[in-house]
């Protein structure tokens, strides 16, 4: 039997693979939860709608079904991905729309004379959105936005099944080769703590820089 060890780098090349997934689903996540919260506030029915569908829609089915969906059926309409990508975009969707849901919350936990004030001080919405409302939302939103990267972390695993050499799929490689199950799935149970650890860490970091100014003024 050869030593599970040996195949230690194999492993560190998926993490490589999981963290580059996560990453770039995170940054699409951020970008819909964004564009979704923001149109299910819009005064115009068609945004709301639209924002609407598109949050119910992958809030209420399965990631492996959206996985297989944008692999498998969007090159039969034109628009093929690799797999690589496909895990992108099936990940970065599905949680985009919970992440849809903290926007909406989070502008909503404004109180409504900061809005107020920007009416008298005659600011536009863009205005409103980027000196006032947001710069108090986004801590609010940060710790479940913490929350859903490391829940798209975990769900980078899925990938493994369309052939994406994260380290899930290469755990499963290096038990087929040795025979040995506790070394490569111990070795990715570590690392997924250990990547979720600096996720978590990282966002708490930010929490605390962005609302230094808050706890201030609150105490004032």
């Amino acid at each position: 039997m050869n030593d599970p060890s040996s195949y230690l780098g194999l492993i560190l090349q998926g993490a490589l693979v999981t963290v580059e997934l996560t990453f770039l689903g995170c940054f699409l996540a951020l970008c819909m939860a964004f564009l979704g919260g923001l149109a299910r506030l819009s005064n115009y029915l068609l945004l709301r709608t639209l924002a609407t569908i598109y949050i119910e829609f992958f809030r209420g089915t399965s990631i492996f079904v959206q996985l297989f969906w944008a692999y498998f059926v969007l090159p039969l309409i034109g628009f093929p991905l690799s797999p690589f990508f496909a895990g992108v975009v099936a990940l970065g969707l599905n949680v985009g729309a919970y992440g849809a849901e903290v926007v909406r919350g989070g502008i909503l936990s404004v109180p409504r004379e900061q809005h107020e004030a920007c009416v008298a001080l005659n600011f536009n919405t863009w205005q409103k959105l980027w000196h006032v409302i947001l710069p108090q939302a986004i801590p609010v939103m940060l710790p479940t936005f913490g929350n859903n990267a490391i829940e798209l972390l975990k769900g980078t695993a899925v990938v493994s099944l369309i052939s994406i050499a994260d380290m899930t799929f290469q755990a499963q490689v290096v038990r087929s080769q040795t025979g040995n199950t506790a070394f490569p799935f111990l070795t990715i149970l570590l690392l997924y703590f250990l990547i979720s650890l600096v996720i978590s860490r990282s966002v708490r970091a930010l929490e605390n820089r962005m609302s230094r100014g808050m706890d201030v003024s609150r105490v004032q």
